[in-house]
């Protein structure tokens, strides 16, 4: 393996603990390879692809590059394409290879919590992360999601999605009081965002097991909303554990679905980086 440099980009990108996941499983498996972050964002996003030399073997994106790296990526695996969204580039090749791992990282985090298969959902938020949101919860058998959003007229590119996974998406007001009882709750707003204390209880008390896409902000509104209504809320460092396994298997053989060598130890050892330990 000659390329043995990669970085996490963004824009922030300092609370990341990408690096800190993946220099874990590289220590682990013995294997000589750095992982860096680096702040980079759309409109420097070109340049600074085009000035990686053969050392660079892959790239982990987050916000907000995933639309570009979607631009750039020459080859792209069926979840991406669904969610026109890539976070992970694979730089060995002829040409940059672009994966979304985020829907997998969404899948193995519900696992973790011993929720394997759903029939209805209900998606807070209709930006990026929620498409990748809805992949998943096709993937895992979902016939009816429902969008609780802000401008229910943003659901629309979802409404679209949801019919070429057959998925029924029905948009609602996340201004409203009162939802429809559903067994998961997928919240993919950012950290800091605010909800009415209404719409939070409302959601809360229908809203089944909740995960909350963020990491680095908690608790969250919502997630206080479900603790105060006895309620279950794990964060996204469960999906983001998930995710970055898969972006290893992808910078490892290019193959997301091969699993690593002693995979469980793998994911063990970035189990405990995660919580510091």
């Amino acid at each position: 393996m000659t390329a043995t440099s990669l970085q996490v980009w963004g824009d922030p990108i300092d609370h990341s603990l990408s690096p800190a996941l993946h220099t874990a499983a590289y220590r682990h498996l013995g294997w000589a390879w750095t992982y860096g972050r680096r702040r980079v964002d759309e409109a420097r996003f070109a340049a600074e692809l085009a000035g990686l030399d053969d050392r660079y073997r892959g790239l982990s994106l987050t916000m907000p590059l995933k639309s570009v790296a979607y631009q750039a990526a020459v080859h792209r695996d069926e979840r991406a394409e669904l969610t026109r969204a890539v976070n992970t580039l694979r730089l060995t090749g002829d040409g940059p290879a672009g994966f979304n791992t985020d829907v997998g990282g969404i899948v193995g985090a519900l696992r973790d919590e011993r929720m394997d298969a759903v029939d209805q959902a209900r998606i807070i938020g209709a930006g990026a992360t929620a498409t990748s949101a809805l992949v998943a919860l096709a993937e895992m058998g979902a016939t009816h999601v429902e969008v609780a959003a802000r401008r229910p007229l943003a659901v629309a590119p979802l409404e679209e999605l949801g019919l070429r996974l057959g998925v029924t998406v029905v948009p609602v007001s996340l201004a409203a009081s009162a939802f429809g009882e559903v067994p998961l709750t997928v919240a993919t707003l950012p950290g800091e965002a605010r909800i009415a204390a209404h719409a939070a209880d409302g959601l809360a008390t229908a809203g089944g097991l909740l995960l909350d896409v963020v990491y680095g902000h908690w608790p969250t509104t919502l997630s206080a909303a479900w603790d105060s209504t006895g309620g279950r809320a794990v964060s996204g460092a469960g999906m983001l554990l998930h995710q970055a396994v898969l972006q290893i298997r992808v910078f490892a053989t290019g193959e997301v679905t091969e699993p690593l060598p002693d995979e469980p130890a793998v994911v063990a050892v970035m189990r405990r980086a995660l919580v510091g330990g």
